[in-house]
């Protein structure tokens, strides 16, 4: 601060050397010079005078030369024409001059002014910039250590969301209603020797819908509630974090009963002793500043903390213990009666059709979240106004569907003839192997348009909701994302690298096959991960395998026993049903899509029927093909 100011007086000094030097060099080179009447008569007679001021008896005579110095005199009489009429001015250049007559006393004195004050005043703007400049800075120095979470009032009208908002996550909604019966009526759980859960941590997903059920809590609570997000307690000096958990915590005593909400609490609640740093890591003291806030020894504090976070394997363990965070609230993918409720509640400000079959559009969308439902039903809206309809439709809501699993159509995209052939029979492979093979899930949609990365795409969606899968709809799965290799292999004794990814996906599977679920018989019901978690960071960065080489050599034989058996059932399947192969990959190069029920029309097979049913069940798996690349 002392080098700031002595900069400044030293700046502020300079100019206005500068500006004094300028102000007397200026008025020396415009001061007049001082001559007789007749000097200044002579000059008019010549014809070098261009303007005559007179002011009382001070004549002042600027000549036609702009680089010459004016010419001033004093006179004495009643008539200046007469005055130098006298002394042989002839009369018409005297009535040619331009003669200024002024009162005595009269000066211009504004532009002296402003050029006397102008430098003083531009001085005096700067240093008062940074004056306040200065005292911004030392207030934030000051300030530094304040939370930076925002106070959501009950008196708040705008945009409050209550648990009629929130669908598809009835537990959670059980678990955190009693969170806000504690809020509104305590006396019935102290007088009974209940204790409220100190903290609530929520779990899920992204797009399940975590921090709406907080906004949920904090419309249905009616009490302050505290938003804040776990990256703002950290900066880069040390103990910053520390100092604004505090501030936090004390502001929500003073408005308890309060609600403190931390969304991504796995910035700076990860397990201490992984990172850089030691003891005085920033991230290590705000978590146990955070720590001490929910559990020490100020245990009498009327207020709840609510954490969200999709990375709970890397949240220290001391934070998940009873007393700071004693319940988790699981929130899973919605199952398809969720999804339907869910799309309920995202199209009742939108305007939809009379055709809007929304159980249709929640039976294709396994494995979408809330956020996933969202954005279709806003895809759709988006897709309805372009087409300048009044209305959004189930057409509008299905190739919404399309756009947000897989990319928008790439329409501008221009492919050969033999490629589009090729692309066809990798799809038509997909899809009649699916159609064939025991254990697989039906074709929804089979197509050859250019989505997002993928040349082509075969849709599968399941009868109905599962969350347990057998050893035999794994391998069927494996062997219709086969099918398009075997397709190509077969018709056209090529190879091509569309099925590029549909390989990736084959390889993951069947490794978990055999790593993961104990599925192999030779290997036996025993798990292999890949490698050790290491956890640096919150990410994992190296480890090795803990088994041995001849146990890899066995993991590597059965993974690949698994696929060259699926491919052999893809190659026999295609085989047996070529006709229909080539009469699908045919009707594909014509018309590009094909929907469930033309295809199952044009194998001459009967379209499945899906489940309608109401029970709860868990979370589906996304069970649709990948998209490949042809």
């Amino acid at each position: 601060m002392k080098f700031l100011m002595r900069n400044l007086i030293i700046t502020i000094a300079i100019l206005l050397l500068l500006s004094t030097a300028v102000g007397l060099l200026s008025d020396r080179l415009a001061e007049p010079e001082d001559v007789s009447v007749s000097r200044i008569a002579q000059e008019i007679r010549d014809g070098n005078a261009r303007k005559l001021t007179v002011r009382g008896e001070e004549l002042t005579l600027e000549l036609q030369a702009e680089d010459t110095r004016p010419l001033r005199s004093t006179w004495r009489g009643d008539d200046v024409t007469q005055t130098l009429l006298n002394l042989d001015v002839p009369a018409d250049r005297l009535a040619a001059l331009d003669v200024d007559f002024r009162a005595e006393g009269a000066r211009e004195w504004i532009p002296t002014l402003v050029i006397t004050l102008l430098p003083i005043l531009l001085i005096g703007v700067f240093l008062w910039y940074l004056t306040s400049r200065a005292q911004q800075g030392a207030m934030q120095a000051f300030s530094f250590g304040k939370n930076r979470a925002k106070l959501f009032s009950p008196a708040e009208n705008r945009e409050r969301v209550t648990f009629t908002d929130v669908a598809g996550a009835d537990e959670a909604k059980e678990e955190l209603k009693e969170v806000v019966e504690f809020l509104k009526h305590p006396k019935k759980f102290i007088e009974i020797g209940a204790r409220i859960p100190r903290g609530v941590i929520l779990i899920g997903a992204p797009g399940t819908g975590k921090t709406l059920l907080a906004r949920a809590v904090a419309g249905e609570a009616n009490v302050p509630f505290f938003h804040i997000s776990g990256s703002e307690f950290v900066e880069m000096f040390v103990g910053v974090g520390a100092s604004r958990v505090r501030d936090l915590f004390q502001e929500a005593k003073r408005h308890a009963p309060a609600i403190i909400f931390i969304d991504e609490i796995d910035a700076v609640g990860r397990m201490r002793g992984a990172g850089l740093g030691g003891g005085h890591d920033e991230r290590e003291q705000t978590l146990n500043q955070i720590l001490t806030e929910m559990d020490g020894f100020d245990r009498e504090t009327n207020v709840i903390v609510i954490a969200a976070t999709n990375r709970p394997d890397v949240l220290d363990p001391a934070l998940l213990r009873p007393g700071r965070f004693d319940r988790r609230v699981v929130l899973d993918p919605p199952d398809i009666k969720a999804r339907e409720e869910i799309l309920k509640i995202h199209v009742k400000a939108k305007k939809t059709s009379d055709d809007v079959n929304l159980r249709a559009i929640a039976e294709r969308t396994p494995g979408f979240s809330g956020a996933d439902l969202a954005n279709v039903t806003n895809e759709a809206a988006i897709l309805a106004a372009r087409r300048d309809k009044k209305k959004l439709g189930q057409l509008e809501l299905s190739e919404a569907i399309d756009k947000v699993s897989l990319g928008p159509e790439r329409k501008s995209r221009r492919i050969s003839p033999k490629e589009k052939e090729i692309t066809a029979y990798h799809e038509a492979g997909h899809a009649i192997v699916a159609a064939f093979v025991d254990g697989a899930d039906p074709v929804h949609k089979v197509s050859i348009v250019s989505r997002g990365m993928a040349g082509g795409y075969t849709q599968q969606l399941p009868i109905e909701d599962r969350h347990l899968y057998t050893r035999t709809q794994f391998l069927s799965r494996i062997a219709v994302m086969l099918g398009g290799y075997a397709a190509e292999e077969l018709v056209f004794k090529e190879l091509t690298t569309g099925a590029s990814n549909d390989l990736q996906n084959v390889t993951g599977l069947a490794r978990r096959i055999v790593t993961e679920y104990g599925m192999s018989k030779k290997v036996g019901p025993v798990t292999y991960p890949e490698r050790e978690e290491q956890v640096f960071l919150g990410r994992d960065i190296s480890g090795q395998p803990h088994y041995s080489e001849a146990t890899a050599q066995l993991i590597d034989r059965e993974v690949n026993d698994i696929i060259f058996a699926a491919h052999k059932k893809a190659l026999a399947t295609l085989g047996k049903h070529r006709a229909l192969l080539k009469k699908v990959a045919g009707e594909l190069v014509k018309v590009e899509t094909l929907e469930e029920r033309a295809f199952y029309k044009l194998i001459g097979k009967k379209e499945p029927k899906r489940q309608e049913y109401d029970v709860e069940t868990k979370p589906v798996p996304a069970a649709a093909h990948e998209p490949t690349a042809s």
